[in-house]
């Protein structure tokens, strides 16, 4: 069994309402979202074609978060919630096993089902 994992960029404002310091006033982030999925290898010798990876969390993730308001869609935008929301768009349509987000160069979580 492999596990393939894609690394993506998206940028987005948010600010957390269950905080108190400086996290709790409007900021940005350049995010960073590694998803991996896991799968046998196929008889094209892929796991997944990292194009069609692409497309997809392209579409479903990075357009409909990239430079926006990320209070706009969660209640309190902290990155767990950001993480479990990306990997729940994403388990329908591939066989997804992490999603690990980076709000920092230094500060990421993981999150899988396990």
């Amino acid at each position: 069994m492999f596990e393939v994992t894609k690394q993506f960029n998206f940028s987005a404002a948010h600010f957390l309402t269950n905080y108190h310091g400086r996290c709790e006033n409007m900021h940005g982030h350049n995010y960073v979202v590694a998803v991996t999925v896991r799968g046998p290898l196929q008889p094209d010798g892929m796991v997944i074609d990292f194009v069609e990876l692409k497309q997809l969390v392209d579409s479903k993730i990075i357009r409909e978060l990239d430079h926006t308001n990320l209070n706009d869609r969660f209640t309190n935008p902290t990155c767990e919630v950001v993480a479990q929301w990306i990997f729940d768009q994403l388990k329908p349509t591939v066989p997804i096993t992490t999603v690990r987000l980076w709000e920092t160069d230094t500060s990421f979580v993981t999150y899988n089902e396990a």
